[in-house]
C-alpha cells in the first residue's frame, strides 16, 4: 500500500483541466470544477468499491447528487459484470414510462474516452407476471433447459446499467432490482491490500480526472461544431444507441448575458411516449433540479393552444409556465430527448433581451403567477425526494 499522500498526489494534475473550460480565469468556474472533482471521487467510490463482477450489486450511478449529465427524470444504477459469467436479475417493473438495461464496456469515467455500448433491452420486452415481477438471466449462452427470460451477455461486457425515466415524480412506482452471479462462490471475500491500492490509484489518478475531462470536452465539441444558441439533432449511435434505444437528442450550447434570455419553440411529435428538456452548466453538470425548474418533461411541460411547446431559458422567472432556470449560468447546454416518438423535430432558438420577451412571445403562450410557481416548485422538490436514488 502507498501512503495516503501518494494517492492525493495522483489527483493534482486534474487541476490542469481548468484551462480547458470556457472561463478558466473565473473563480466561479474554479469552484464548480473543484466541486465536480469531489463529486467524481464520491461517485467513483460506489462504482469501484461497492461490488465486484463475482459479487455484484446495483450501485447508484447518476441522480440528483451525481450530476455529470444525468437525465433529471432518470435514476441510473450500475453493476460490474464479467462477460463470461452467468447472472440473474430479480425485480419488479414498477410503472415509470421508460425502464431498461444497457450493456457496455468501460462506463464513462473509467477511461479518458467514453466507453462502448453493447446493446439495450427494454423491460417491457420481458415476460412479467401479473404483479409486475420478473427474473432474467444474462449469460453468453442460454442455460440448457432454461426457458425463462434470457438476454445475451457479450463477452466484452463489463457492466450492466439500469435506466429508469419517470414522468410523475414521486407518484410512480420505482423499479426494484437485485443481481447475483450464479457461477461464483456465494461468500464475498474482503478486498486485499493490493486490490484496495489498485482501486484507489484508479479513483484518484483516473476516474476523477477522466469524468471531468469527458464532460468539459462534450460541451466544447458542441460549441466547436457551431451549435451555439441553435439545436443539433443527434442520436449518439457511436455510444451504443440504435434501434434498440430509439431516442433522438437535441442539444445546444447556450451563451447569454445577464439581461438576455432564449426562447425555445418546437412542434411536438404526434406520438410522444417520453420527451424532455434539461439545463446543464459549462462542466456538463445538470443544474440543480430539486429546488429549481431546470428541466421539463412531457408531463410537467405546458403545451400552448396551438399545439407547440415554448419555453424560456432565463436567469429569473419570466412569468412563463415553461421557464427553464439557468441556475445563474451564462454558459452551458440545453439537451432534449425524443424517445420512441413518431417524429424528431428540431426546436428553434431565439436570443432576446429579457425586457423584450413579451414582444417576441405569442399572446397565447402559457403564463403562471407567483403562487402557482411556488406550488409547482414545491411539488417538484417533494416529488424528486420521494424517488428512490440509492
Amino acid at each position: 500500500m502507498r501512503n495516503w499522500a501518494d494517492y492525493a498526489d495522483l489527483l493534482k494534475p486534474a487541476a490542469e483541466l481548468l484551462a480547458r473550460t470556457h472561463s478558466p480565469d473565473s473563480e466561479a468556474m474554479k469552484a464548480q470544477l473543484w466541486r465536480q472533482f469531489a463529486m467524481n471521487l464520491s461517485q467513483g467510490y460506489f462504482l469501484l468499491f461497492q461490488s465486484t463482477p463475482d459479487h455484484p450489486e446495483f450501485a447508484p450511478f447518476e441522480n440528483s447528487v451525481f450530476l455529470a449529465q444525468p437525465n433529471p427524470d432518470a435514476v441510473y444504477y450500475y453493476a460490474p459484470v464479467d462477460g463470461n459469467g452467468t447472472y440473474r436479475v430479480t425485480g419488479e417493473r414498477g410503472n415509470a414510462p421508460v425502464a431498461g438495461f444497457a450493456l457496455g464496456n468501460r462506463i464513462i469515467g473509467m477511461d479518458p474516452l467514453p466507453g462502448k455500448g453493447l446493446g439495450n433491452h427494454d423491460f417491457d420486452d420481458l415476460e412479467i407476471d401479473a404483479d409486475g415481477r420478473f427474473e432474467v438471466i444474462f449469460s453468453c449462452e442460454r442455460p440448457v433447459g432454461y426457458h425463462g427470460n434470457w438476454l445475451k451477455l457479450p463477452e466484452e461486457a463489463d457492466f450492466i446499467l439500469v435506466r429508469q425515466f419517470s414522468y410523475d415524480w414521486g407518484n410512480e412506482r420505482d423499479v426494484r432490482l437485485a443481481i447475483e452471479r450464479l457461477d461464483a462462490p456465494p461468500i464475498r471475500p474482503p478486498l486485499t491490500p493490493a486490490q484496495v491500492d489498485a482501486k484507489l490509484a484508479h479513483l484518484f489518478g483516473g476516474y476523477a480526472r477522466n469524468l471531468s475531462q469527458i464532460s468539459i470536452g462534450a460541451v466544447a465539441r458542441c460549441a466547436e461544431q457551431g451549435f451555439v444558441n441553435r439545436f443539433n439533432l443527434t442520436s449518439f449511435q457511436e455510444l451504443g444507441n440504435g434501434k434498440d434505444w430509439p431516442q433522438a437528442y437535441w442539444e445546444t450550447v447556450f451563451d447569454i448575458a445577464e439581461d438576455e434570455a432564449l426562447i425555445i419553440e418546437s412542434e411536438l411529435p404526434e406520438q410522444r411516449p417520453y420527451w424532455n428538456i434539461q439545463v446543464i452548466d459549462g462542466l456538463w453538470n445538470q443544474v440543480d433540479y430539486v429546488y429549481r425548474q431546470s428541466s421539463l418533461n412531457g408531463l410537467q411541460a405546458t403545451v400552448d393552444a396551438d399545439g407547440k411547446f415554448r419555453a424560456v431559458l432565463a436567469h429569473r422567472d419570466p412569468g412563463v409556465a415553461n421557464w427553464l432556470d439557468t441556475g445563474g449560468n451564462l454558459h452551458g447546454m440545453l439537451i432534449g430527448r425524443w424517445y420512441r416518438c413518431s417524429g424528431h423535430p428540431t426546436p428553434s432558438v431565439t436570443r432576446v433581451k429579457f425586457a423584450d420577451l413579451d414582444r417576441h412571445l405569442p399572446k397565447g403562450v402559457a403564463r403562471i403567477g407567483g403562487d402557482e410557481r411556488a406550488e409547482a416548485l414545491r411539488r417538484r422538490r417533494i416529488g424528486s425526494q420521494l424517488r428512490r436514488k440509492w
